[in-house]
């Protein structure tokens, strides 16, 4: 059965910013994917993701496990009752050069089952912190997902053109 994406909301930054929030996410899909392209002003640290269904959820409600390698060296990493989903765990953006990760969250309309989350993040040759990392994550709520915000630890920020792009899939 053919998979139809469907973009729903765009956002390219204008200038440098800490969040990125998507609201008002319709219920029509089965499950979302996230493209990301982005830079931050400082490539130290980590990006995490909260959900929710009217409200962001900032309790202990998330779990990942995260795997990275840089062809040199490979991580392993594990954290459970987390007040965030870290997405680019070891994978950290770097400051001028492009970094990008896809990221679906399965079922995220369905109001009987955890919601699971799966980040596959890149950063260039050349980067502070090159290679690619793979995530696991999982929102323990049965909420459907309406809202998504993406956030950037410390005092760093998501620069100037990053893109942020939703798309909802439907089996055709």
């Amino acid at each position: 059965m053919p998979v139809t994406y469907e973009p729903i909301a765009t956002t390219t930054l204008g200038s440098n910013s800490t969040n990125v929030d998507f609201t008002s996410i319709p219920q029509t899909y089965t499950d979302l994917v996230l493209v990301v392209n982005w830079a931050q002003s400082n490539a130290g640290q980590s990006n995490w993701l909260r959900v929710g269904n009217n409200t962001f959820d900032s309790g202990t409600n998330y779990s990942i496990t995260a795997l990275s390698g840089n062809g040199t060296s490979a991580r392993s990493d594990r954290s459970s009752n987390a007040a965030q989903l870290y997405w680019g765990f070891y994978v950290i953006g770097d400051t001028t050069l492009t970094n990008n990760a896809i990221i679906h969250f399965q079922n995220y309309s369905n109001t009987t089952t955890n919601k699971t989350v799966l980040v596959r993040t890149n950063s260039p040759s050349g980067a502070s912190y090159p290679g690619s990392g793979a995530t696991v994550g999982l929102w323990r709520s049965t909420s459907a997902i309406n809202q998504i915000r993406f956030g950037i630890d410390a005092s760093a920020t998501y620069q100037s053109s990053s893109t942020f792009t939703l798309y909802g899939i439907k089996s055709a």
